[in-house]
Parts: structure tokens; C-alpha cells; sequence
């Protein structure tokens, strides 16, 4: 499809590109984060309108470079749900100066519509650049706060980790075009299949390429970023990471490897599989001994890409599911985490764990909110959490996958631990010495307030996930026809 007849089919990424500069340029003059942040809510929900309309033909846009197929528009409206949840928390979080609005929401709109392009790229050099673009506006917001010396340090580390990993992917795509002629993921698929390659050489550039991708989803030995990134980040920020660049990362994966190569080259399930098992078992590990809670949240985020990683190992259409469903409860009871996070900061002013002691005395309903999200994240039922590793467990022992399906269970019960400490500091411990201790309610304010509309939104979404799957279940089925 031509150019100019493509831009009828683009109008969600258009409407929000201009919703972003418009934010960037009354950040000159509005100085109120709230204001700010309510706008650009308004731009993610003209987004929403136009998803319908832009979903009305499936020929590939823009020379082949995009295509709109069901698959890309759950994980667009998946960016879209991430950066609204973020806006609302970002809306609250006491650290944010009002002079620096206009900026912060241009990033997250920007990235937004980066994070919608990767999400329907049916070309390698098209996912590289959009991956690139999600990439550095993310190197950007993780040292936001440029009187901060761990935010600075934070987005240092973040950006040599992803350069490297950007240089790895880009030299596999490199390979691939040398050996095809061509960055066209069905003219490389139709390849492959008629046996017109070097598979040795083939599965070296696809190795290069999967190494890339894994960087953006947290995967071991590409993990080393996370902790330090995400605890000095601002805290809307590390929810931001944890959860929108790794969601579309493994619509990549599932898009390039499932959808293309991957049932090509049979003996990549097993290597993937113990990158799998590794992931987990090292993100439970070494989330046991943290003290802060934002390095305890990105270790335990490993972790959960382990878990999701195996849907996209048993390759077939209930794995499938089970990561989509996995990656829609994980956003929303991790970002969900982080938010309760962002209210206790503005609180008492620290991360630490030990300084969550008698939370429940002091702050009961955001003590419970944060119980909750955890649990989920623990996978304990009746919350979407327990249902994502039911379905990929489930998947993989379909497949007969029953190593993987063990490892993952043992993790499961493994992460139990460090989760339950948290909760235990804040119901069991006594509240520590030197910090506030309210009398009175705390009055609310609109950032607060948009904080709490972000839990609440959460909240029902695992809740009613877990409890009615198969209201999501459908909605993820029809995405992969």
C-alpha cells in the first residue's frame, strides 16, 4: 500500500505524535503536572477511538514496512493501557517538579507511539528502528531527574547495556540481509522453508537477533541492567520499564521467532529452554537478599520474563495465550505494585523495605493494595497472576515440556518467600522510629487521587482476570486468527 493511502490506517500513532508535541509545548506554560497529565490522558483515548478504523484493512503499510493485523493491535492497545496506568501514577509522584511536565509527558507520549510501531513491524529494519526509538526515550526517563545522582548513574548504566545490545541485534540483522537480500520477515520466512539459505549461518543471525530482543525483555544473561536501573529511575519510570518495553519485546519474539523462524530451526526449544529455567530460578535468587524494594520488584520482573518465556518455548497456540495473558496480568499487578510504591515514597520518604515495618497501621488500605498486587505477582489464585503461570505450565505440559513445567513451578513457590517478607514487615513488624507516623488522614490532593484511580484500575483487572479468564482469553484468541 502506497504512502499516502497507508496514512488513513496510521491515524492513532498521528493524533498522538500531535498530542505530544502540543504537551511539550504547553509545558512552556502550564506548569501544573495534573493539567498536563489529563491532557495527554485525552490523547491516549482519541488513540483508543481510532484503533477501530485503523484495523479496516489488513495490506501490509507503508511499502510492507507495518501491518495491522489482530496480533499488533492487542499489543497496541496493550502500550496504550501501560502508558496511561504511568501518566496516573506520574500524576501523584511527589518527586516530579512542575517545571519539567511538558518534557516528561512528551517522552511517555513519544514512546508511546515508538512502542505502537514496533508492535506491527513486519520488517527487521523497521523493529530496529522502532526498538531503537522505545530505547532511547527510555534511556532518557530513567535519568529524568538530573539533580539525582542514582537517576543519572541509572540511565548510564541502562544506555552502555542497551547500546551493546542494540550493536548484537544489528549486526544478526546484518547477517540476515547479507544471506536473503532482504529485511522482509515473509520473504526470509519463504526462504528458509524452501531451504535457500545456510542454516548455520541462519541460525547465527538469529541467535544475534534473539540476544538483542532479549535485553528488552529482562532475559538472562541480558538482565544486568535491571536492578540498578530500575531502583534509581523515578519510580514512575521504573513501572514504565518494567512493563511497556517488555511487552513489546515479546510481541517481537512471538512475531519474528513464532510467527516466522522459530518453527524452522526445532532445536532452538531446548537452548530456550534453559535460558528459561536460568531466568527465573537467578531472578527468585537474587531477589531474596534485596533491601530495597525497587530492586526486590526488578529482580522478581526477571523472573516473571522466565515464566513467560515458557509460552513463547512450547511455541504452540495455548503457549501463545498463556503469554499474552501472562504479559496483560503482569503489566497490570506490577505497575499496580509500583503505584502503591509511589504513595508510600511520597509518605515516608524511602524505599526500604524494613521501612515498610506496621505499614498497616499507618497507611491500612495502600498496605493491603500492595498485599494483593504481590500475592498476584506470587501467583497465588483467584488472581490473574496464579492464572498466567496455570495456562503457561499448562502449555508446556501439553508439550510435554515437564522439566520446564517443574522448574517453573519450584520457582513459583521459591518467589513465595521474598514476597511474603514484604508483606510481613507490614503487618507483623512494628512501625520503625523517626518516621512519620500520621495522626490524621492525609488530605487528598488530584495527583493522589489519579494514583488511586491507577490502583483501583489495576486491582479490578487481576481480580476480574482471574476470576473470568475466559473474558480475556477471548479477546487474546482473537488476536492470533
Amino acid at each position: 500500500m502506497n504512502v499516502l493511502l497507508s496514512v488513513k490506517y496510521f491515524l492513532p500513532e498521528i493524533v498522538l505524535t500531535g498530542f505530544a508535541v502540543t504537551a511539550l509545548i504547553l509545558g512552556l506554560f502550564v506548569k501544573r503536572r495534573v493539567l498536563l497529565g489529563i491532557f495527554c490522558l485525552l490523547g491516549l483515548f482519541c488513540a483508543v477511538l481510532l484503533m477501530p478504523q485503523s484495523y479496516q484493512t489488513a495490506s501490509p503499510l507503508f511499502s510492507g514496512m507495518l501491518i495491522n493485523d489482530s496480533f499488533s493491535e492487542f499489543f497496541k492497545e496493550i502500550a496504550l493501557l501501560v502508558i496511561g496506568l504511568v501518566i496516573l501514577i506520574s500524576m501523584g509522584y511527589k518527586v516530579f517538579s512542575g517545571e519539567d511536565a511538558g518534557e516528561y509527558y512528551f517522552l511517555l507520549l513519544a514512546v508511546s507511539v515508538a512502542m505502537m510501531i514496533a508492535a506491527s513491524s513486519n520488517n527487521l529494519m523497521m523493529i530496529y528502528i522502532a526498538l531503537e526509538a522505545v530505547s532511547l526515550i527510555s534511556y532518557i526517563l530513567v535519568g529524568f531527574l538530573k539533580t539525582d545522582r542514582r537517576s543519572s548513574e541509572a540511565g548510564l548504566k541502562y544506555f552502555l547495556f542497551g547500546a551493546l545490545a542494540t550493536g548484537v541485534m544489528l549486526y544478526g540483522i546484518s547477517f540476515i540481509y547479507g544471506l536473503f537480500g532482504t529485511t522482509d520477515l515473509a520473504v526470509i520466512s519463504r526462504a528458509l522453508a524452501a531451504g535457500n539459505a545456510n542454516n548455520f549461518a541462519s541460525t547465527i543471525a538469529l541467535f544475534l537477533i534473539f540476544a538483542g530482543l532479549s535485553f528488552k525483555c529482562a532475559i538472562v544473561p541480558f538482565h544486568m541492567w535491571v536492578p540498578d536501573a530500575y531502583q534509581g529511575a523515578p519510580t514512575p519510570v521504573t513501572a514504565f520499564i518494567s512493563a511497556g518495553p517488555k511487552a513489546i519485546g515479546f510481541a517481537i519474539l512471538i512475531r519474528v521467532f513464532l510467527k516466522n523462524f522459530f518453527p524452522l530451526f526445532p532445536g532452538w526449544s531446548e537452548m530456550v529452554s534453559v535460558i528459561a529455567i536460568i531466568t527465573m530460578t537467578a531472578g527468585n535468587i537474587l531477589a531474596i537478599n534485596q533491601e530495597d524494594i525497587k530492586r526486590l520488584l526488578g529482580y522478581s520482573s526477571i523472573a516473571q520474563a522466565g515464566y513467560i518465556l515458557i509460552g513463547f518455548v512450547v511455541g504452540t497456540a495455548l503457549g501463545i495465550q498463556g503469554m499474552m495473558f501472562y504479559i496483560l496480568a503482569y503489566i497490570l499487578m506490577n505497575i499496580g505494585a509500583f503505584g502503591c510504591v509511589v504513595l508510600i515514597s511520597n509518605r515516608l520518604g524511602t524505599d526500604y523495605i524494613e521501612d515498610y515495618s506496621g505499614l498497616s497501621k499507618r497507611e491500612p488500605v495502600l498496605a493491603l493494595l500492595l498485599t494483593v498486587f504481590l500475592l498476584s505477582l506470587a501467583g497465588i489464585p483467584p488472581l490473574a497472576g496464579f492464572f498466567g503461570k496455570f495456562l503457561v505450565f499448562a502449555a508446556a505440559i501439553e508439550s510435554r515440556y515437564y522439566i520446564l513445567a517443574i522448574a517453573g513451578v519450584i520457582n513459583s513457590v521459591l518467589a513465595i518467600y521474598y514476597y511474603v517478607k514484604i508483606i510481613k514487615f507490614m503487618y507483623l513488624a512494628e512501625p520503625r522510629a523517626g518516621l512519620p507516623v500520621p495522626v490524621l488522614p492525609v488530605p487528598a490532593t488530584a495527583g493522589t487521587g489519579a494514583v488511586k484511580l491507577a490502583l483501583i484500575i489495576a486491582l479490578i483487572g487481576i481480580i476480574v482476570a482471574g476470576l473470568f479468564p475466559g473474558l480475556f482469553i477471548g479477546w487474546i484468541s482473537a488476536s492470533l486468527l
